[in-house]
């Protein structure tokens, strides 16, 4: 899944504001911090779709999607392509 310039924002503001409501930690460069949290979550929606789409191609073609053995496997190869891209 690929998130627009707007909702990656949108996402890191609300994360700035749990941090400074929580005390989390403190932020001395807003503009730092936002793009840090911009980059790394659209490199995990990156991940996630690159490991959605390996899955799906291993996926035998028998199998309905959907279907209860078809959700098995695609745990599975999921799981296993991402120990493969580095074990996240």
């Amino acid at each position: 899944m690929t998130l627009s310039e707007a909702r990656l924002s949108y996402l890191a503001h609300r994360l700035l504001d749990v941090v400074r409501q929580q005390a989390l930690g403190r932020v001395r460069n807003e503009r730092l911090f936002l793009r840090e949290v911009k980059e790394g979550l659209s490199e995990a929606f990156d991940l996630d779709a690159r490991l959605d789409q390996l899955a799906r191609a291993r996926m035998p073609r028998g199998i309905t999607p959907g279907s209860r053995d078809w959700e098995i496997r695609y745990r599975q190869y999921y799981e296993e392509e991402r120990r493969k891209l580095g074990g996240r």
